[in-house]
């Protein structure tokens, strides 16, 4: 597919909404970076995985209790994934780059690459939500079909039961498949990324190693191979479950959009952000349980339309966009809990799988 543009001459409703929020920042001489609340949390959750982790392998309780912290490390390392990494691949967790790209890291230690999920996220999901061969992100082939512009199998009548197998090996099949076919072929996709110099391959392959010797080499010395890969397929099942549920509460879902560019032109005939609006759908935003753990991407149309800003800033930025949306007549999509947008999500899968 040809690169993928938008209707962006005169981006009037941007432009409206980006103005209200440059405004809100100046005026409340507000950083829009995050603050003592997201610094206090990240150190919260590195601490307490350190502390989980250490508990697990070297001072093992009983099987069920560890399984039961093994699971509890699994949601650990996905909010380290939502709140530290996130921010910090963004540039948002801080107004310092080395911090930023040291947040960003985070990913490295827990098994990914932060240089090729930033490709993978920053620019193709971000740039190109919902279109399908440009979003790596919606791209889970053969496996779910989640637009009716993709390929379907027979099996896919059945997506909207096995999906709660498949979330949980996501985890799995990122680290040890996917970041090495894209380091390899030099493409997320179709499309070609930026080659790495020599400090990212070596931090590449480093990190890999390091966290295979951490996370299964040590812990089967210390356990035994039996108790340790337990343990560990408890961990990469939860945290990979909990990462793509939350990703696909924010995008696939019953009214959110998958569109295609015109064929010749190559082009969305709307502007960028309100293809980000048509494209993403928000959920839970009321609970802070939910916000605190998801790192705000449960605020997700905010972080599309604004990447940059920290998700502690999110609530506000919510107020803002839903009073310009309602001045545009844009429609604005948020679920009112996990519950209610995973309900829409099992619907939507059901509905496209036969579709």
């Amino acid at each position: 597919m040809e690169k993928v543009s938008f209707n962006n001459k005169n981006s009037v409703f941007f432009n409206a909404l980006r103005k209200k929020v440059n405004d809100y920042f100046q005026t409340n001489q507000i950083k829009p970076t995050g603050n003592y609340k997201l610094y206090f949390k990240s150190t919260t959750l590195l601490a307490s995985a350190v502390a989980l982790y250490l508990i697990l392998v070297f001072f093992t309780p009983t099987a069920w209790v560890s399984i039961l912290l093994s699971a509890l490390l699994g949601f650990n390392m996905a909010a380290i994934g939502f709140n530290i990494m996130h921010d910090g691949a963004h540039g948002s967790f801080s107004e310092r780059k080395w911090v930023n790209e040291l947040m960003g890291y985070s990913l490295n230690m827990i098994g990914g690459s932060v240089y090729l999920w930033k490709f993978k996220h920053n620019f193709n999901h971000h740039s190109f939500t919902n279109i399908d061969g440009m979003d790596d992100d919606i791209d889970i082939k053969p496996w779910i079909r989640v637009s009716s512009t993709q390929e379907k199998y027979w099996f896919h009548r059945f997506q909207y039961i096995y999906w709660v197998f498949l979330y949980g090996w996501t985890y799995l099949l990122w680290i040890y498949w996917q970041d090495f076919q894209k380091y390899f072929t030099g493409k997320v996709g179709e499309t070609k990324f930026r080659k790495m110099d020599t400090k990212e391959h070596l931090i590449f392959w480093g990190t890999k190693i390091a966290y295979v010797a951490v996370f299964v080499v040590l812990p089967i010395y210390r356990l035994g191979i039996v108790d340790a890969m337990i343990g560990y397929f408890v961990i990469a099942f939860v945290c990979g479950f909990v990462s793509a549920v939350v990703f696909q509460l924010a995008h696939v879902v019953e009214h959110t959009s998958f569109p295609m560019p015109d064929e010749e032109t190559s082009k969305i005939n709307v502007e960028w952000a309100i293809h980000q609006i048509q494209t993403t759908a928000n959920f839970a935003t009321r609970s802070k349980i939910v916000s605190w753990f998801t790192g705000g991407l449960n605020f997700q149309v905010e972080h599309h339309l604004f990447p940059k800003i920290s998700h502690i800033h999110y609530p506000k930025i919510n107020e803002l966009v839903r009073e310009t949306c309602q001045q545009f007549g844009i429609e604005y999509l948020e679920y009112p809990s996990v519950l209610s947008a995973l309900r829409s999500h099992v619907t939507y899968l059901k509905q496209v799988g036969v579709a």
